[in-house]
Formats: C-alpha cells, structure tokens, sequence
C-alpha cells in the first residue's frame, strides 16, 4: 500500500501552487487593506482634519468605518475569486491550440 506523503499527485498541492496561493492571499489582504484605509480617509478625514458639530463627526467617522469594512471584504473576495477563476483551466484536460 503506498503512503501518502511526498509529492505524489493523489489530489494534493505542490509546493509551488502553495506558494502561488499564499502570495495570492496576502496580495488580496494588503490590497483590500490599502483601499479600505483610502476610503475611510476620504469620509472620515474630514471631521478629523475640521471642527464639526458632533452629530455629523460622529456620522462621518462610523460610516468611514463601515465603508471601510464593506470595502475590504468586497476587495479581498474579489481578489480571490478572479484568482480562482484564473487557476482553472477552460478546457480540463486539454492543451492549447497553439501546442
């Protein structure tokens, strides 16, 4: 019976698709991070930056805050998706016509 370590193909990742994934995750994470920050900027600096009545600071800062959070998740899935789409073959099993 064989065991089931090593590199065999039984249905396991290599090493380098691992990799590929990883950096994949940390991109959608560091981008989604970024245009979260960016938006939570554009809302909410403002009643950081100026002396506005309380009710509209508070209003700017929370939604900031759940522009940013809406943002983020929105950004990291779709980074993730087109990377899934992109991985996958159009044609399983089959070569280019070009090969």
């Amino acid at each position: 019976m064989r065991e089931h370590g090593g590199t065999g193909s039984g249905g396991r990742r290599g090493q380098a698709e691992r990799d590929a994934i990883t950096a994949e995750i940390g991109y959608a994470l560091c981008s989604a991070a970024f245009a979260a920050a960016v938006m939570f900027g554009a809302v909410a600096g403002p009643a950081l930056l100026f002396a506005l009545p309380g009710a509209v600071e508070t209003v700017l800062v929370r939604g900031g805050g759940v522009l940013a959070g809406v943002l983020f998740a929105v950004r990291t899935v779709s980074v993730l998706v087109r990377f899934r789409r992109a991985a996958q073959p159009s044609q399983p099993g089959r070569t280019s016509p070009d090969s």
